[in-house]
């Protein structure tokens, strides 16, 4: 369906429209994952990496990016005739983490995406959404050439609760990442009907 129009004889359907976060360290591909999954061109907020940045960004193990998110990125994806997701990714540096409390603001639920190569570098985005109790999902981002771990190895390198789903994902592959969101949705759905529950016993 596209909006506005409908199957011959039905009313048009009113899509329910959910906000989530793609967060992660410095060059892990968050710019990438929205990129593959969006249905419009999304918005990128990207500036070359320059000289007087070199002291603060730290390059190791993406030598190769020339690029870096300075705000957000932006996109949207229809998972469903009635239900579409605004994707906002975040910046990954540390010196722009004061505009994650305006970009989580009204979010269902987040994307924590890692890169083993650099695992430390996703333990801000970990503990920013377990202390605003945010749910999320972890994706590991299997980049080509790079170490291939246990999913248990890597939950315990991030010491994540158990009911933190861990998914293996190509942040270039549209199909991969759809399986990423499919999962915070249902996890943040899961989250939110515990919370109600918990209320009412």
């Amino acid at each position: 369906m596209i909006f506005g129009r409908s199957e011959r004889g039905k009313p048009p359907v009113e899509p329910v429209t959910l906000k989530i976060l793609v967060a992660g360290g410095f060059g892990v591909g968050k710019t990438t994952l929205v990129g593959a999954v969006s249905e419009i061109r999304p918005l990128r907020t990207e500036e070359l990496l320059t000289e007087a940045g070199r002291p603060v960004d730290d390059t190791s193990g993406v030598e190769g990016k020339r690029t870096t998110t300075v705000a957000m990125d932006f996109g949207r994806i229809t998972l469903r005739e009635d239900l579409v997701l605004y994707l906002f990714g975040t910046p990954g540096q540390e010196r722009f983490w004061f505009m994650w409390d305006e970009l989580s603001e009204g979010a269902l639920g987040a994307v924590v995406l890692a890169d083993t190569r650099r695992l430390q570098d996703c333990f801000a985005a970990v503990d920013y959404f377990e202390r605003r109790a945010i749910p999320f999902v972890v994706a590991v981002n299997c980049f080509e050439g790079a170490a291939r771990y246990p999913a248990d190895d890597v939950r315990q390198a991030l010491d994540l609760d158990p009911d933190v789903p861990l998914l293996l994902c190509d942040a270039r592959d549209r199909e991969s990442v759809k399986e990423v969101l499919i999962g915070v949705v249902q996890h943040a759905m899961a989250f939110q009907a515990e919370r109600r529950q918990a209320v009412t016993t």
